[in-house]
């Protein structure tokens, strides 16, 4: 018999389709894979660590899964509430709503996750791959809807570096979390908008307004 064929979630290319594990017992399983990830990171996460937080057996979690990176990429994925773009009616509540809510950068768990998969982003090409891709690719093009929304209302230039200052917020947030090794808040990210990208935005608009020229 011809084995079906799908999408490899890691390097999407076709590959033979992984049977599901039956009932509640996937989602039981990918949190699991959760939970370990966030308590020892990716470097550490084993098959056999997971199968004993899940209570499964290993070949259970190899007959859906072969590899640790389809099975972390699948549990991240998991995870994912619908993305909803916030609608205030400004730049400073679109962007506050989306950071400072759940799955956002003061969501401890989230961050705690991020944290640990860094090392696999850098090491494993087909895992950095697919994390770039389904993970934070739907994030980027969230950013993205808020500031084009933003440059429809006439609140900032629409010579506005969309992929320079939206990458801007949460790596100043999550350089404090990482190297300065203190979580954000609401009221830091609030600080950030307010002290650094509200007046970046706002400044370069003003530059176009004075020299037209220079921007066009």
């Amino acid at each position: 018999m011809t084995p079906a064929v799908g999408t490899s979630a890691i390097t999407g290319t076709e590959a033979v389709t992984r049977p599901r594990v039956e009932g509640d017992r996937e989602q039981q399983i990918l949190d699991a894979t959760l939970d370990v990830l966030a308590d020892v990171g990716y470097d550490r996460l084993t098959m056999d660590a997971v199968a004993a937080s899940a209570r499964a057996s290993k070949a259970t979690l190899y007959r859906r899964w072969s590899t640790k990176p389809a099975l972390v990429i699948d549990a991240l994925l998991s995870e994912k509430e619908p993305m909803s773009v916030p609608d205030t009616g400004t730049l400073r509540g679109d962007l506050l709503g989306t950071y400072c809510g759940m799955g956002g950068l003061t969501d401890t768990r989230q961050v705690a996750i991020l944290a640990s998969v860094m090392t696999a982003i850098s090491r494993d090409a087909d895992f950095a791959e697919a994390f770039h891709r389904d993970f934070i690719g739907p994030k980027v093009a969230l950013t993205q809807v808020i500031f084009d929304r933003a440059k429809e209302r006439g609140e900032i230039s629409p010579e506005v570096d969309v992929a320079l200052i939206g990458s801007a917020l949460p790596g100043i947030v999550l350089h404090r979390q990482f190297l300065l090794g203190t979580p954000p808040d609401a009221d830091y990210i609030t600080q950030v908008l307010d002290q650094i990208i509200l007046p970046a935005v706002a400044a370069v608009a003003a530059r176009t307004d004075q020299n037209p020229k220079e921007y066009s």
